[in-house]
C-alpha cells in the first residue's frame, strides 16, 4: 500500500521549497504600538548565510534596528520605528533545494515615533539610533511565498494532497470484497 501512494506523490524537489508560515506583527496588521522585534516564521529552518530581510517605512526610510537573529525557523529583526504608516517587511532565502523563496509583509504602524523636540526641550518618544542601517539595501519584492519562476508554491502542495487522496481510494476500492 505505501509503495502505490509513494509513486503517486511528485518529486521530493517539489516539496522542498520553504514558504512563510506566520509574523510579528501579522501581514496586514494595523499596530498602535511600535513592537521592538519583527519576526517572521517559516516552514523550515532558514539559512542564516543565504536569508536577506529589509525592513522599510514610510519614505523607504531604512527601519530595520540590526541584524537579523536566527532560531530555529524563526528569524526576528530589531525594529527601528518612525513616523506612523505602512512598513514593509521584505525577505529572501534559499530553500533546501535551492530555490530562492522571496516575498513581503506589510503592516500600519498607527501611532509612529516622533524625533522632534517637545516644548521641552526633550524628544517626545524615545526614538532608536539614527544610525541604525538596514540589513541590505536591496528593495523588498512584491512577490509572496513564489520559487525563482515567479510561480507560487502552493499548487504542488494542492496537487500532492489530491494523488495521495486518489491513490488511497484506488488501494481502498481493489481491496473491498466484491459482491
Amino acid at each position: 500500500m505505501a509503495l502505490g501512494v509513494s509513486l503517486l506523490l511528485p518529486a521530493a524537489p517539489a516539496l522542498a521549497h520553504n514558504s512563510l508560515t506566520g509574523s510579528n506583527p501579522a501581514d496586514g496588521a494595523r499596530v498602535a504600538s511600535a513592537p521592538a522585534r519583527i519576526e517572521l516564521r517559516f516552514l523550515s529552518k532558514p539559512d542564516p548565510a543565504t536569508t536577506k530581510i529589509t525592513v522599510v517605512g514610510p519614505g523607504s526610510v531604512p527601519a530595520a534596528g540590526g541584524a537579523p537573529s536566527f532560531t530555529g525557523s524563526r528569524v526576528s529583526v530589531p525594529f527601528a520605528a518612525g513616523p506612523a504608516g505602512e512598513y514593509t517587511v521584505g525577505y529572501q532565502l534559499a530553500s533546501s533545494d535551492g530555490h530562492p523563496v522571496k516575498g513581503t509583509v506589510r503592516f500600519t504602524l498607527t501611532t509612529g515615533v516622533s524625533s522632534t523636540p517637545s516644548a521641552g526641550g526633550t524628544p517626545t518618544a524615545s526614538a532608536p539610533p539614527t544610525t541604525a542601517a538596514p540589513v541590505t539595501t536591496a528593495v523588498p519584492t512584491t512577490a509572496s511565498e513564489t520559487d525563482d519562476d515567479g510561480a507560487p508554491v502552493w499548487p504542488w502542495l494542492l496537487g500532492a494532497g489530491v494523488l495521495v487522496a486518489a491513490g488511497a481510494a484506488l488501494l481502498l476500492r481493489r481491496r473491498a470484497p466484491r459482491a
